[in-house]
Order: structure tokens, then C-alpha cells, then sequence
């Protein structure tokens, strides 16, 4: 069974040299040059918080929320842990976009032909046994590929040893079902521009949730609806016959008289 591949950045190592985006742009043969913020040509940005540096990039969410929305099967998350792209079934309807909690997808607007674009984990070097270029160039160990499971053992480790220099929490074990791409931090996450509040439940099992009750909703409001529309047709077939009596009952006396 092939085991969920993930990374470990660990912010207070990070030295902002941008090594990471430079080796991302070779590898997927993007755009030169750096770029603060993510973009259809930056597939890892690094912000600066009071002189923390944070690195930027698709999150490859366990149950990834864009897959859910994606209506062609665009999406796909992978064994190994990369969340993936195929641009030859995309339409651009860009709902993958509005349902990222992160906010990653970016979308090639000057494009004739625009595609959705984002990190791809290295897919094809992880399927060799080789780190993610961005892993692989960080000088200073702040990136660290591997198992999942180890690398939050790995964590937890780091935060026990130096209780008072971690904030006690790892980044993406749980948010939102849980991410591949897992952070620890000396400074609040907050303060880091993170969102601290997303929920624990994996989004899309939210939506099969409430899809789930579709069927026991249409079977009440179609009873419901029925029961309406045989109500209103009774009285009006009341209304009818009684009517007609009277009509009837006013001929028999002009018949009498």
C-alpha cells in the first residue's frame, strides 16, 4: 500500500532565500524571476511577516475540496499525495478556484487558452523516489519531504524538545480533514496571515452530507406538495358540485312554478 507523502516546513528555519520558487520555476519550466505572491507562474511564493518568512503553495489537501467540485473530474488527489490537474478536461468553469479554503488555484486570464495552475508536488519526481525540487534546494532543512505520518511524529518531536519555542499546533494535520503540506512556527499563526479558524471536517464530506438528505427532502416536499395540490383540487370540486346543486335546485323551482 502506497503511503501518503507529505511536507514538513518548519517556519523558524525558513531563511527567505527563495530557493524553493527558483527551483520550482526550473523544474516546471516557468517564468523567471521572483515573485512574492502566488500566480499562473509561481507555483511557491514566500511572504514576509515581521521578518518571518512563509511559504506559499497548494496545500494537496487529503480530501481536497477542489476534486469535489470539479464537474469534469479535472482534479484528481493521488495515493501518493499530490493533488493533480488535467487542463485537457477543464472547461474553466473556475469553481475549483472558489472552493479552495486556501485560495491556491490561479487561472491564466492572458491566456487564448487559459488553464488553472498550481503546485503539482513533483508528482512525477515523488513517482521516482526523488524529493520535490523545492524540498531537495532548501539549504537550511526549514522543507522536509517524506511519510506523512512520520513527519507529523517529527513534529510533535520538535515541539516536546522545544516547548518554548514551537506554538503548539501543526498546520494542516487536521484543518479542513487534513493537508500534505504541514507547517510548525515559533510566532502565532495568526499573526502569520494563516487561517487558524477553518474547520476540522474535510469539506466535502460536508456537502455529501447535506446531498445525502436530498432524496429524504424531495420524498417530504413532493408528499408535501401532493398533499397541497390534492387539498386545493378538493375544494374545488366542492365548490363545483355544490354549485351545480344550487343551479339545479333553482331550475326545480321554476319548473314548479
Amino acid at each position: 500500500m502506497t503511503k501518503s507523502k507529505a511536507m514538513l516546513i518548519d517556519l523558524s528555519l525558513c531563511i527567505g532565500c527563495n530557493s524553493c520558487q527558483d527551483a520550482c520555476k526550473t523544474t516546471n519550466k516557468l517564468t523567471a524571476g521572483e515573485e512574492k505572491t502566488l500566480s499562473s507562474t509561481a507555483y511557491t511564493a514566500l511572504e514576509e511577516h515581521d521578518g518571518v518568512f512563509v511559504r506559499r503553495m497548494c496545500q494537496h489537501c487529503v480530501d481536497p475540496t477542489c476534486a469535489s467540485v470539479c464537474p469534469v473530474g479535472a482534479f484528481e488527489k493521488t495515493p501518493e499525495g499530490p493533488v493533480l490537474y488535467d487542463e485537457s478536461k477543464c472547461i474553466g468553469c473556475r469553481y475549483c478556484m472558489q472552493a479552495c479554503p486556501f485560495q491556491v488555484p490561479r487561472y491564466e486570464w492572458s491566456s487564448t487558452y487559459p488553464r488553472v495552475q498550481k503546485c503539482i508536488f513533483c508528482h512525477g519526481r515523488i513517482t521516482q523516489g526523488l524529493q520535490p525540487a523545492c524540498a531537495e534546494a532548501c539549504p537550511t532543512g526549514a522543507t522536509k519531504f517524506g511519510d506523512r505520518d512520520d513527519l507529523i511524529r517529527e513534529a510533535l518531536e520538535r515541539m516536546k524538545a522545544e516547548p518554548t519555542k514551537y506554538v503548539n499546533r501543526i498546520y494542516g494535520q487536521n484543518d479542513v480533514g487534513g493537508t500534505s503540506i504541514l507547517y510548525i512556527t515559533s510566532v502565532p499563526f495568526e499573526k502569520l496571515g494563516f487561517k487558524t479558524e477553518l474547520q476540522q471536517a474535510a469539506l466535502p464530506q460536508l456537502t455529501w452530507n447535506a446531498l445525502s438528505k436530498v432524496p429524504s427532502v424531495v420524498t417530504v416536499g413532493g408528499s408535501l406538495l401532493y398533499g397541497i395540490w390534492w387539498i386545493t383540487n378538493r375544494r374545488s370540486e366542492v365548490q363545483k358540485h355544490e354549485q351545480e346543486q344550487r343551479e339545479g335546485h333553482k331550475g326545480s323551482n321554476g319548473n314548479h312554478v
